[in-house]
C-alpha cells in the first residue's frame, strides 16, 4: 500500500501527507479528518482501510501511527459548521485544517475521494484511496478512532440514541429514537432527519 508514496519519494517529495475524513454520512456528531505523514522507514504493520479492521486493530494501530509518524493531526468540524457550509465543504475544510496545521508542512497531498480545496501544495485525489495508499489508510484509522471515542462520550449524555453502537449513523433504531425523543444539538437538523425513512447503516 506504499507504492504511490514510494514513487513520490523517488521524485523528491519528502513529506507526503495522506488525508481522509469520517462521518460524512452521519445524522449526528462532527465530521472528523486526519492527516498523516508516515515515516517510510517505520510503517506499522497491518495498516489498511479502517473499515476493514476490527475495533481492537484500529485502536492498536492508531497508537502505533501516532508513535511512529513524522507528523499526524486530527481536526473536525462541529454541527453548526456543517450546517453553515454543507457536509461536503465541512469535510474538505476539516482535511484542509490538517494540511495547514502548524508544523505539518506537507510537500505533497494524497486525498481520499475525488476533490479537494484548491491549494498550492501538489495533490492527488484517489477514489477509494484508503485501500490504495498507506498514508490515507493511516489517516482513516486516526479519524475513525477519534470520532468513535467522541461519540462514545456523547452517548453517556444521550444513551437513548445508542451512539456507542451506531456512532451517529442512520440506523433504524436511530430514527426510532429521533421519532420518540426528538433531535439534540448534536444532530444535523434538516440532514436526512425524516423519521419516516429508516435508513440502514452503511
Amino acid at each position: 500500500m506504499f507504492t504511490i508514496e514510494s514513487t513520490l519519494l523517488a521524485e523528491g517529495y519528502q513529506r507526503i501527507m495522506g488525508l481522509d475524513e469520517v462521518g460524512r454520512g452521519c445524522l449526528a456528531g462532527p465530521v472528523v479528518a486526519a492527516g498523516v505523514i508516515l515515516d517510510p522507514a517505520n510503517i506499522p504493520d497491518g495498516i489498511n482501510d479502517s473499515k476493514l479492521l476490527t475495533h481492537k486493530q484500529r485502536f492498536s494501530l492508531a497508537h502505533q501511527i501516532k508513535a511512529t509518524a513524522i507528523h499526524w493531526s486530527i481536526m473536525h468540524c462541529e454541527v453548526p459548521e456543517i450546517l453553515e457550509l454543507n457536509i461536503l465543504w465541512a469535510s474538505l475544510k476539516a482535511m484542509q485544517k490538517c494540511e495547514m496545521e502548524e508544523g505539518a508542512n506537507p510537500d505533497y497531498l494524497l486525498v481520499d475521494g475525488n476533490r479537494y480545496i484548491p491549494t498550492l501544495t501538489p495533490v492527488t485525489c484517489l477514489v477509494k484511496g484508503d485501500s490504495r495508499s498507506a498514508s490515507i489508510a493511516a489517516a482513516s484509522i486516526l479519524a475513525k478512532v477519534y470520532r468513535d471515542e467522541y461519540m462514545a462520550k456523547l452517548h453517556a449524555a444521550y444513551p437513548e440514541f445508542n451512539w456507542l453502537s451506531n456512532v451517529g449513523y442512520p440506523t433504524k433504531l436511530h430514527y426510532q429514537a429521533l421519532a420518540e425523543f426528538g433531535y439534540t444539538r448534536h444532530h444535523r437538523t434538516g440532514f436526512r432527519l425524516n423519521t419516516d425513512k429508516m435508513y440502514q447503516e452503511k
